[in-house]
């Protein structure tokens, strides 16, 4: 166990507001993170991640208060509430964009743009045409006529993530779990990283992402998943529906079929986005 220890990660914010000169004021929430909602299981314990990987941005992402309700792109709530343990505070947009495998690719391009890693950010639409968020930036916008794909000067250079969140809508709107399967890339369930992706691509599809893991002293894993769903809904932390006692954790021994509360996968449906 002492060898275990020794590569385990405490959740600390990664920055926490300085408390208020008022000495009535409250101190800030211990359970706004999701590394700090969900401790890992009796025995586990987090790998340590590097504070700019995509790793340690899921593991870090904001939680709303603890009896939350999942939220739909229109307001209303989500009709079932008995999926999910905590909901990402996120904001989707008021489109009915922000769906299953649009949450992935918000995720991870989110990430990479808060870490100024521009030129990585770029997703295939359905049709296979590569929309990089640097020529977006730059004023490019793609022009669509029936299946037919291309670019065009149309903006002025801008930066703010007003900008970024357009890109993201347009791609949002003509990519899903078909084209990003594609993009991604298959690994072996033993091998399992927070980032990977259970997918399935197809009309609807599904995709799921891991967003923690943690490991015993015998490497067995745990992984934490979070979706967003149809309609167009907010990010949630998923219960584990096969295993009461160890959800929201979910064990890589899950056999040929992990099952989610709104689908179920196939072993062989992990993927991982490829390394630049």
């Amino acid at each position: 166990m002492l060898l275990l220890l020794l590569f385990i990660e405490t959740c600390f914010p990664p920055t926490l507001p300085a408390p208020e000169a008022d000495s009535r004021s409250a101190q800030p929430p211990t359970d706004t993170l999701l590394c700090q909602r969900f401790a890992p299981p009796a025995g586990f314990g987090r790998p340590a991640a590097d504070s700019g990987s995509f790793a340690f941005y899921l593991r870090h992402l904001p939680l709303k208060p603890p009896g939350s309700r999942v939220l739909l792109f229109d307001g209303r709530e989500k009709p079932r509430s008995d999926v999910y343990e905590a909901v990402v505070d996120l904001p989707i947009g008021n489109k009915d964009l922000h769906q299953c495998a649009d949450a992935v690719i918000r995720l991870r391009a989110e990430y990479l743009w808060r870490t100024g890693q521009f030129n990585d950010i770029h997703f295939n639409l359905t049709n296979g045409f590569r929309v990089d968020y640097t020529r977006w930036r730059m004023g490019g916008r793609v022009k669509v006529i029936g299946n037919k794909t291309s670019w065009e000067q149309k903006k002025a250079v801008s930066d703010t993530y007003a900008t970024f969140w357009q890109y993201l809508e347009f791609v949002f709107t003509y990519a899903g779990t078909l084209s990003l399967s594609k993009e991604l890339q298959p690994v072996e369930v033993s091998e399992m990283k927070i980032g990977d992706v259970f997918i399935q691509g197809g009309t609807p599809g599904h995709a799921v992402i891991v967003v923690d893991l943690a490991v015993d002293n015998t490497g067995k894993k745990v992984f934490l998943l979070a979706q967003s769903y149809m309609p167009a809904q907010e990010i949630q932390v998923l219960k584990n529906p096969a295993n009461g006692t160890l959800s929201p954790w979910y064990s890589v021994n899950f056999g040929e079929t992990p099952e989610t509360p709104e689908w179920t996968f196939n072993k062989g449906d992990l993927k991982r986005f490829r390394e630049e």
